[in-house]
């Protein structure tokens, strides 16, 4: 009896590792696994420390086995994420089998205090699986501090001649038509907030609205974008990332798009801070011949890729502004229409790439966006008590083509051409003596006492709200040019 005993299990081991040994893995690179999404966010607005946990189903789809080689959280042991798969924990695995047409269950779980003020607003890692020298990525994202946050998903932006998609966040929409941003708390934006045809965003004092990478505030056809802030309580507009070492690293978000406004409900943009983008501000006629002027005060463009202010046939008036330290145009005029700039100072002093644009560049050719088509449309542009600067040779670029009527003026300017100036195009102004801003580098564009800006201005322009500079300075009766007043004795 014990004899049998022995050759039935003897027979059964046998067996066992002969069935083992049949669980083959192919190693073949065009098998590979099948994820159920390639991004996980975690969009609970947590009020206290918590976590919370989400699922990936990863699909073996093959008729062979597969080892999927590893599996790993990209930050490893410092991730705020933890993966649990097939039931076991842990942030790195090798080796995973999953058998032929099957498929497992990922967990994955994220721990946040959003109270934490050093946490960013965005806890990001990456998920990643190797398989047979295949590379699959899952994005994962949270939120890592109390914030309103605007999250772009994806939609269809109707224009005349069609749709075209793109991700986006409604602000405004047709049954409210009214939003107010205020100081509560931060907005946070991804991809882009919309502000929608016969809508109106307001932002308050005081608000302050990061943009992720590539995001950006869009006000389509007949929006309305109302920025309130004071010289107290100014709205900051700048990239997400807080550490310090991206306080002045620009590129870190895309633009504020501000498309024709609606009659009687025109763009105001007072004591705003617009940093580190792409474009600070892109004011532009694209579907209406509404012309509706766009006013911008108090405000400070700084430190992008592109351009400061990008305007394309439009009407602006800018007045007590600093755009400085652009990758390309500081300020660019262009497609022709109405612009009247006072006690502005346009500066470029950008050591980011070599840059060959001009600080402020003016044309009067207009490309229709629905066509293609390039016209000539007039343009009229008064610059007045302003400084035009930088560290090239000629900071004042054009581009006319004569059909069209061409007017611009200077007036009580310090500007720095090589151009021509003897001319009816300029009325008392300065050129090419230096400006001394007390420290470019550090966008300090105060001027120091040997300034040729300083007294050249005529008090005619520095009337009503602009007998006073973007500190709050009174100008006095000897104003200076420029967006900021020398203090004797300072």
């Amino acid at each position: 009896m014990r004899k049998v005993l022995v050759f039935i299990i003897l027979s059964l081991t046998v067996v066992t590792v002969a069935c083992r040994k049949e669980q083959t893995f192919s190693d073949n690179p065009s098998k590979n696994i099948s994820l159920s999404t390639d991004t996980i966010a975690f969009d609970t607005v947590f009020t206290s420390v918590g976590s919370s946990t989400r699922i990936l189903m990863i699909y073996n789809n093959n008729s062979e086995n597969l080892k999927i080689n590893s599996i790993r959280l990209e930050r490893g042991s410092s991730s705020p994420y933890s993966i649990n798969v097939d039931g076991v924990s842990g942030t790195t695995f090798k080796d995973t089998e999953i058998y032929a047409n099957d498929s497992l269950y990922v967990f994955i779980k994220v721990t946040i205090n959003p109270n934490d003020d050093n946490n960013p607003f965005f806890v990001e890692d990456r998920l990643i699986f190797n398989t047979n020298g295949n590379e699959k990525v899952v994005h994962l994202t949270a939120y890592g501090q109390n914030a309103n946050y605007i999250i772009g998903r994806i939609g269809i932006f109707p224009d005349e001649n069609g749709h075209y998609t793109n991700y986006y966040y409604p602000v405004t929409n047709d049954s409210v038509k009214d939003v107010h941003w205020t100081a509560e708390k931060p907005y946070v934006i991804y991809n882009v907030a919309l502000i929608d045809s016969d809508g109106t965003l307001t932002i308050e004092p005081g608000t302050r609205v990061y943009f992720h990478g590539g995001s950006g505030l869009w006000a389509w056809s007949e929006g309305q974008l109302i920025v309130n802030g004071t010289a107290e309580d100014p709205v900051v507009f700048q990239g997400d990332r807080l550490e310090h070492y991206y306080d002045n690293q620009p590129g870190q978000w895309d633009r504020i798009w501000l498309m024709e406004a609606r009659e009687g409900h025109g763009h105001r943009i007072n004591h705003a801070i617009i940093r580190n983008g792409f474009i600070g501000l892109q004011i532009q006629r694209m579907l209406k011949d509404n012309m509706e002027a766009t006013y911008i005060t108090n405000t400070i463009l700084e430190n992008h890729t592109g351009m400061g202010l990008y305007a394309n046939c439009y009407s602006i008036g800018m007045s007590n502004s600093l755009v400085d330290n652009c990758g390309n145009y500081c300020v660019a005029l262009t497609g022709g229409g109405e612009y009247i700039l006072t006690h502005n100072t346009i500066a470029n002093y950008w050591t980011g790439s070599t840059r060959k644009a001009e600080a402020l560049f003016i044309n009067n050719l207009y490309t229709d966006p629905t066509n293609g088509t390039t016209y000539a449309i007039p343009i009229s542009c008064e610059i007045n008590n302003s400084i035009v600067y930088g560290n090239q040779d000629n900071e004042f670029g054009t581009d006319f083509y004569p059909i069209a009527d061409t007017n611009y003026v200077f007036r009580n300017s310090l500007i720095c051409t090589k151009r021509p100036h003897n001319n009816s195009y300029y009325e008392a102004c300065v050129f090419n003596k230096k400006p001394n801003f007390l420290n470019t580098k550090e966008f300090d564009f105060h001027l120091d006492t040997l300034s040729a800006a300083i007294g050249i201005g005529n008090p005619a322009y520095s009337m009503g709200d602009l007998q006073f500079d973007l500190d709050g300075v009174d100008r006095g009766s000897e104003p200076d040019a420029g967006a900021y007043q020398y203090i004797i004795g300072e």
